[in-house]
């Protein structure tokens, strides 16, 4: 059984104790730690990581709903949030700060349970929709496919392949056909209808779209960076910030290219 990692905040004895033993009688919660304080919440949440925070409201110095401004201020992670309080007028603020559920004062054991039981079904959901998002990352790997089409063809059942990709990309021009190796392109934008293929000491034209050539290119390797761009991520050298919040990537030549917003993350994970 897995362990739910719990601390109970409260300025109130006798409240934390009666919390406490009434716990007791939930196998998977696991009390970890008991704060008489604010400050002592923050230290204790930072130190343990729990996974639930019974969180008293009405305190001095730090209220509950200080202490999660205080976490989020501090970039920590929040955990599941049950708050504790005398007065029900609360409830609507508490969820405005997205803790799970309320429990009123003094403690009804029937609401507790009700209370534990969407606690779990919210961590078995987490669980399940992280599990499902590790399988998906590693299929994609392998198969070189995106996510959504992964999602997709598990919903309708289809078995799912490995994709080899070719080491050459066969451009025409005019009467000729050029073989360039995938391994020397640098960087791939669009102009009009046509793609521009950048290798150190060329530039080839190539009529196709560049969904086409997404499609065609092994995505571990070429990360779309732009509406109009793809960049072979081997070539990538470094990531900056501009000035004025935009982002650039450079090439070993020096190339400096934009990246768009909705690209940001997918490019700082691959050179990660």
């Amino acid at each position: 059984m897995n362990k739910i990692k719990t601390i109970l905040v409260d300025d109130e004895p006798l409240a934390r104790k009666g919390l406490s033993i009434r716990l007791q009688a939930f196998e998977d919660i696991e009390l970890i730690a008991e704060c008489r304080n604010g400050r002592e919440a923050l230290v204790a949440v930072q130190e343990h990581e729990p996974d639930l925070l019974f969180l008293d409201i009405q305190m001095p110095e730090l209220s509950g709903f200080d202490i999660l401004k205080k976490m989020e201020e501090l970039d920590q992670p929040l955990p599941l949030v049950v708050f504790v309080t005398a007065f029900d007028h609360y409830a609507l603020k508490a969820f405005e700060v997205h803790a799970l559920d309320y429990l009123l004062k003094p403690l009804d054991e029937v609401r507790l349970e009700e209370t534990l039981v969407k606690v779990r079904g919210y961590i078995e959901q987490q669980e399940d929709a992280q599990h499902k998002a590790d399988l998906v990352k590693l299929i994609s790997e392998v198969t070189g496919e995106n996510s959504e089409e992964i999602l997709r063809q598990l919903a309708e059942g289809k078995p799912l392949t490995a994709r080899e990709y070719s080491d050459v990309l066969a451009i025409k021009d005019g009467g000729e056909i050029t073989r360039v190796k995938v391994r020397n392109i640098e960087w791939i934008d669009a102009a009009g209808d046509y793609m521009c293929v950048h290798e150190a000491d060329k530039t080839h034209i190539l009529r196709k779209t560049m969904k086409e050539l997404e499609i065609e290119l092994n995505p571990k390797t070429f990360i779309r960076i732009h509406r109009s761009a793809i960049v072979n991520i081997n070539q990538v050298v470094k990531l900056y910030t501009h000035e004025n919040g935009d982002y650039y990537i450079v090439l070993e030549n020096n190339k400096e290219l934009k990246v768009s917003r909705s690209y940001r993350d997918r490019i700082k994970q691959a050179i990660k």
